[in-house]
């Protein structure tokens, strides 16, 4: 009788880890708990039910959102907060730092008074437009005014990342690349890296070798996975939709990315997927890969 019982609870244990979620027979990294979604990969759904798709984003696991715009969301800040979602980092528009003159640009201070109020950690220049990026003297002037803004944020307690695409890793007139000169020249104590391992790798640099090269640099990372086989692209505007995989349907290693990014320091990680033909359903496969990990 006793052989029998135990034989049927062990068959009972070996069932239940059966219909267990994947995740909950692995050994969790840091960020599981912590892990955000940049918000630029539901834009259309935002943009059609902005509620429901801040619903949809808590159901799906996620613990915080990365805003798009810090000056522009205020609603979708209000729906976080209700499905219990934390905001602690928000882009903003790249013209505050990238192109100032631009009409109707807010100014760093007016940034940087909001993200404060919100009690946001991070704000971050997340591109450079056409116009703006094609020598090393754009770089300089770039670097230039976002350690001036780096300065602002780190006196309210924000700590200013830079987010990269592919553009910055391709060579420049004088043969040097804009990854080049931001490594060089951005103050290391007031802006760091987003680093976006994508548009690393589809840039020409290993996703991992590039955390290495930024170790103790970055303070967030963007994850995001891509397409087999897919050609190095500078043009961000040249790359295939279907080039854009949900973690664990590409060929970055994610789990190395994470346990990397663990040893050199980095705060916090947002998922994100710039092209899906369902993104409700991608950051549901990708959350639940990071809950395999």
């Amino acid at each position: 009788m006793q052989r029998r019982q135990f034989l049927q609870a062990a068959s009972a244990v070996a069932a239940s880890s059966l219909l267990r979620p994947l995740w909950a027979q692995h050994i969790q990294h840091k960020y599981v708990d912590q892990i955000g979604l940049q918000l630029w990969t539901v834009r259309n759904q935002l943009a059609a039910d902005l509620k429901g798709t801040i619903k949809a984003v808590a159901a799906a696991g996620y613990w915080q959102v990365e805003l798009g715009d810090v000056m522009k969301s205020d609603e979708i800040i209000a729906a976080a907060i209700d499905n219990g979602l934390k905001v602690t980092s928000s882009f903003f528009d790249w013209n505050v730092i990238g192109n100032p003159d631009a009409k109707d640009t807010a100014t760093v201070d007016q940034v940087v008074e909001k993200a404060s109020a919100l009690k946001l950690k991070h704000l971050v220049f997340g591109y450079i437009g056409k116009g703006h990026r094609e020598t090393s003297d754009h770089y300089r002037r770039h670097a230039e005014r976002a350690n001036k803004a780096g300065e602002k944020c780190a006196a309210a307690g924000i700590q200013l990342n830079y987010h990269n695409h592919s553009f910055e890793f391709g060579k420049l007139p004088d043969g040097k690349t804009g990854f080049d000169i931001f490594k060089s020249e951005f103050d290391p104590k007031l802006v760091k890296f987003e680093l976006d391992v994508f548009w690393a790798q589809i840039g020409g640099l290993d996703a991992l070798a590039a955390i290495e090269q930024l170790k103790g640099r970055i303070a967030q990372l963007h994850l995001k996975d891509l397409r087999k086989d897919t050609p190095v692209i500078h043009d961000e505007g040249a790359v295939p939709a279907d080039a854009f995989k949900e973690l664990g349907n590409g060929v970055i290693d994610i789990a190395a990315v994470l346990k990397a990014g663990e040893a050199c320091g980095v705060d916090q990680c947002h998922v994100e997927q710039d092209q899906s033909p369902n993104p409700v359903v991608s950051i549901g496969q990708s959350y639940r890969h990071l809950k395999a990990i």
